[in-house]
């Protein structure tokens, strides 16, 4: 037997194939170990289960009608933080450390808008008094750059916490992305990527149309912007944009295409939101391979890479660490 994918979250749904399994007298028993998972549905040939909530973290046997001694094994998210409220990517600095967001609804005052959590899982305030936190990346000066959604704003936050306003006037700012030379790109929901000169100053690179949740962001090893902006259309696009301001579209069908970052393989990683379908899919732009679906869960809505390459995902609440894929 097999399980596709081999990773997966809570609330995701992976496939068992390659089994012939006897559905005539009712569901066959699955378990992730000890527990007891839920069938999706069933046919003599194919399984489809979902990661119940308290299945354990990690490299977790899957056992169809008692059948150990051909159990394949499911890498099970292992929880990280819970209690958020996460609408793109979580980011990690230098030394591990992971940052992750409580954003609220619009104009929502929250007691801690950014947390940090080091390697041991360590979880600290980091950021308070900042309005709807959106996006994150980190700046060649190896600052934290936020994005506030609400306020039209780009904050640069220093390791205490203390932040400053260094980009305003970007509509809906949400995605950010550095290009190497140190160039900020911000994505502005309504239907602008902005590029921000040394001066701070932000001028109109590209539009897009508008999105109705965020615009996602992420510069690729070719020195182009790649960018998801889900609509209400079922089939949204992934685009790249080139520095001229050319739009060119990389990918279309994912239904609710969120967070996307790159790889240490290179390839470019896309959180899919879209109900019955969310997970996190590989696609390497320059094919026209399909997407290939790496880990299933519930809602995800972005992820990330620490710097030795293991990957965590995000859904809304919370954060979970998959490890090498």
């Amino acid at each position: 037997m097999v399980v596709r994918p081999a990773a997966a979250c809570p609330g995701g749904r992976v496939e068992i194939r390659g089994g012939s399994f006897d559905v005539s007298a009712g569901l066959p028993d699955v378990r992730l170990g000890d527990v007891r998972a839920r069938l999706a549905s069933a046919r003599p040939g194919r399984l489809v289960v979902i990661v119940p909530p308290d299945a354990p973290g990690g490299d977790v046997p899957v056992v169809v009608a008692g059948r150990v001694e051909d159990a394949p094994v499911l890498r099970v998210g292992t929880l990280v933080a819970e209690g958020l409220h996460q609408v793109d990517n979580p980011v990690f600095d230098a030394a591990g450390r992971l940052y992750v967001t409580y954003s609220g609804t619009r104009g929502q005052r929250v007691p801690v808008s950014i947390f940090r959590i080091d390697p041991s899982g360590a979880r600290e305030s980091l950021v308070t008094g900042l309005v709807n936190p959106t996006a994150m990346a980190f700046g060649p000066d190896g600052r934290l750059y936020v994005s506030s959604r609400f306020e039209g704003v780009v904050y640069r936050v220093d390791d205490q916490g203390h932040y400053e306003p260094v980009v305003s006037d970007v509509g809906v700012a949400c995605g950010l992305a550095f290009a190497a030379d140190g160039t900020l790109f911000v994505g502005d929901r309504s239907g602008t990527i902005f590029r921000v000169l040394p001066n701070g100053r932000a001028t109109m690179m590209a539009t897009l149309p508008p999105s109705v949740a965020a615009f996602h962001l992420a510069m690729g090893p070719d020195g182009l912007l790649y960018v998801t902006a889900p609509t209400l259309t079922s089939r949204d696009r992934l685009y790249r944009i080139h520095m001229d301001g050319r739009v060119e579209t990389v990918w279309v069908g994912f239904g609710r295409p969120q967070g996307l970052a790159f790889g240490p393989d290179g390839a470019l990683y896309v959180a899919e939101a879209m109900s019955g379908a969310s997970g996190i899919y590989r696609i390497r732009p320059d094919t026209p391979a399909e997407p290939e679906l790496l880990v299933t869960g519930a809602g995800l809505v972005g992820l990330a890479f620490d710097p030795a390459g293991a990957l965590v995902v995000a859904n809304n609440e919370r954060v979970w660490r998959i490890g090498a894929v």
